[in-house]
C-alpha cells in the first residue's frame, strides 16, 4: 500500500514521534491554540486516531495574553520502559519576536497512559526552547533543549545544544550542563533529540529555519555529551534544492521504529504551497519517511529504494491500495453536531481552556452556545472555536441563532490565521437597518467592513464557506437550502506563514461570537460542516 504524504495534512508542526506498546504516537506544536499538543496514535502507520491532547487545564497551560505563534513549541513525546510512563516535554512561549529576547519556561508532565491522568508540571529550564527527552539503557534520564543567545544577532543567536541529567524522584535537572553540538554550516540549530544505536549515540537536530531553506541534521557520537560526527552526507532531508517536488519545507523531526519493531522511520514537518505562490496555507504538515542504514548512519530511503535526502511523495506499507495526503487521519465527523465530545477533537479554542462558562453544550442542549467574549484581536478570552483547514478545497457551514441589539455584538464564522488576518462573516445589529449580516477582512494592511446586508429577526441564518485553492466566497441562507454569495473574493492565500510577516501555524475555519459591551450575549450553533470537495 502506499501512504502518501503528508500524513497529517493541515497544521501539524514540529512532530515528534514514539512506539510505545506496538503503537506509534505522533506529538504536534499547537501554538496559540488550546488544548495544548495534539496527539495521533496508529498501530499500522496507514491510520491515524486523534487522541485528547494532554494539556486540558490552566495549570498545564496558561497561555493568556501570549501573542500569535508563542505558546506550544516542539513539544517531544517519549516513552520510559522502567517507569512505564510517557514523558512529555514542552515549550510555552511567552515571547518571541520583542527584540532580542525570548520568554520560553518548559516543562515536563508524565502520565502512565496516553489518555492520561496527566501529572501537574514541572518545571525545567528557560534557557532555550524545542526541549527534549532521551531515556538511556543505564537508567538515566537526559534532558536536552536549544540555547538562545540574545546577545548575538542572526543565526549566531541559536548557539548550541545543551544537555543535563534529570532526576525523576526529586523532579528536577542535576549536575552539570553540556553544549553537546553547534550545529552544522546550515545554521540555525533547533528541535534536538536523542537516540542509541549499536553503542553510538545519535544525535537529529533542526537546522536552516523553518522556511524554505529548512532541514534536518544528523550527527553521532560514543559519549552522550559528545563531541559529534557530522553525518558524511548532511542533511539528513531537506526539500532546498528540490523545487520540483510538493512537499517543501522539509525539516524538524524525529525518528522511532514501526509498530512491529522491524524498520526505522522519520517523521518531519513539510508544507505544500498552493499552486503557483510560495504561500502554504495548510501550513506546515507532518510527512513520513522510511530510514535505511548504511555504514552506521540513517538514509531517507526513496518509493524506487535510491537513498536520497528530499522527502518521498509516498511510503509503502503492508496492504493493497493507496491513502491519499491526509486521508489516514480520522475526524469524528464530516458533519459536527453537540450531542456529545466527539467533536472536540477536531476544535480548539484560542489561549484559554473550553469552558461551559464560556462555550456550552448544556445551556441548550443539541446545540454549542458561545458567551459573546471579546474583539477578534484580543490575546485574552476570545468567544472562538475552530478547526484547521486541511484541505485545498473545502466547504465549511453553520447554523446560527443569535439576536444582536448592539452594533458590538457580532456572531458567525471565521476564517483565519491569526489576530492581524482573517475573515469573518457574521450576525449584527445596526441602528438604521436592524439585523443585518456583514462581511469583516482584518489584514496588517487595515480592516475593512465590506457589505450590510438586512436580514429577517427571529430567523437562523446559515453561512456557508467555500475555498478552492486561493480563492473562497462566504454564502448565506435563512432557509437553509437557497443561499446567495457575498462578496468580497477571499484571498485563502493569505492566511498563512508566508503572507504578512513570519508565523508559525495555519488556516483555520470556525464558530465566533463577540460581545463587546458586556462579554455575555450568547449566539447558538446547531451544527458545522467540514467536507473536502
Amino acid at each position: 500500500m502506499k501512504v502518501f504524504n503528508p500524513i497529517l495534512s493541515g497544521f501539524h508542526a514540529d512532530p515528534s514521534i514514539v512506539n510505545a506498546n506496538g503503537e506509534c504516537y505522533i506529538a504536534n506544536s499547537t501554538f496559540e491554540w488550546f488544548p495544548g499538543v495534539e496527539l495521533h496514535r496508529s498501530k499500522n502507520l496507514i491510520d491515524w486516531q486523534p487522541v485528547a491532547s494532554p494539556l486540558q487545564t490552566k495549570t498545564l497551560l496558561d497561555m493568556a495574553g501570549n501573542k500569535a505563534s508563542c505558546g506550544i513549541w516542539a513539544p517531544c513525546l517519549t516513552y520510559c520502559e522502567t517507569e512505564k510512563l510517557f514523558y512529555l516535554i514542552y515549550t510555552n512561549v511567552r515571547s518571541w519576536n520583542d527584540g532580542p529576547w525570548k520568554d520560553c519556561p518548559n516543562y515536563l508532565t508524565t502520565a502512565p497512559s496516553i489518555e492520561g491522568p496527566w501529572s501537574d508540571p514541572v518545571f525545567m529550564n528557560a534557557s532555550g526552547f524545542d526541549a527534549s527527552m532521551f531515556h538511556d539503557d543505564d537508567g538515566k534520564h537526559w534532558y536536552i533543549n536549544m540555547e538562545w543567545d540574545y546577545r548575538q544577532t542572526g543565526p549566531r543567536q541559536f548557539s548550541g545544544i545543551l544537555l543535563q541529567e534529570y532526576d525523576a524522584k526529586q523532579k528536577k535537572l542535576v549536575g552539570p550542563v553540556h553544549k553537546i553540538f553547534r550545529g552544522t554550516d546550515i545554521g540555525l540549530v533547533e528541535g534536538p533529540h536523542l537516540y542509541k544505536r549499536d553503542g553510538y549515540y545519535y544525535i537529529f537536530a533542526a537546522e536552516g529555519g523553518t522556511c524554505y531553506e529548512h532541514a534536518i541534521s544528523c550527527g553521532r557520537s560514543k559519549s552522550i555529551t559528545g563531541p559529534y560526527e557530522v553525518h558524511p552526507c548532511n542533511p539528513l532531508i531537506s526539500s532546498y534544492g528540490h523545487d520540483e517536488i510538493q512537499l517543501q519545507r522539509a525539516g524538524h523531526g524525529a525518528m522511532c521504529k514501526s509498530p512491529d519493531g522491524k524498520k526505522d522511520y522519520l517523521v518531519y514537518l513539510c508544507g505544500r504551497p498552493v499552486e503557483g505562490t510560495e504561500r502554504c496555507i495548510l501550513g506546515r504538515e507532518t510527512g513520513i519517511a522510511e530510514l535505511e542504514w548504511k555504514d552506521g548512519w540513517p538514509f531517507v530511503k526513496q518509493p524506487d529504494g535510491s537513498l536520497q535526502n528530499f522527502p518521498p511523495e509516498y511510503i509503502e506499507v503492508e496492504g493493497e491500495g493507496e491513502v491519499l495526503p491526509g486521508h489516514g487521519a480520522i475526524h469524528p465527523a464530516e458533519k459536527y453536531t453537540f450531542n456529545n465530545d466527539d467533536w472536540k477533537l477536531d476544535f480548539k479554542t484560542l489561549r484559554i481552556p473550553m469552558t461551559e462558562e464560556r462555550f456550552s453544550t448544556k445551556e441548550r442542549p443539541g446545540w454549542l452556545r458561545i458567551h459573546g467574549g471579546q474583539s477578534p484581536v484580543s490575546t485574552f478570552e476570545q468567544g472562538l472555536v475552530a478547526r484547521r483547514q486541511t484541505d485545498f478545497n473545502f466547504e465549511a457551514e453553520t447554523k446560527l441563532e443569535f439576536n444582536p441589539t448592539n452594533f458590538q455584538h457580532f456572531a458567525g464564522m471565521v476564517y483565519r490565521y491569526d489576530e492581524q488576518t482573517q475573515y469573518l462573516c457574521v450576525v449584527t445589529h445596526d441602528e438604521k437597518l436592524g439585523k443585518v449580516l456583514n462581511v469583516m477582512t482584518i489584514m496588517p494592511e487595515g480592516f475593512i467592513r465590506e457589505i450590510e446586508i438586512p436580514i429577517e429577526d427571529n430567523k437562523p441564518v446559515w453561512i456557508k464557506l467555500k475555498v478552492n485553492g486561493k480563492k473562497g466566497f462566504f454564502w448565506w441562507s435563512q432557509d437553509g437550502v437557497n443561499f446567495r454569495q457575498m462578496r468580497p473574493l477571499l484571498d485563502a492565500t493569505k492566511l498563512s506563514d508566508e503572507y504578512g510577516g513570519q508565523g508559525f501555524t495555519g488556516a483555520f475555519v470556525g464558530m465566533y461570537c463577540a460581545d463587546m459591551v458586556q462579554y455575555e450575549k450568547p449566539a447558538d450553533f446547531e451544527y458545522f460542516v467540514y467536507k473536502r470537495v
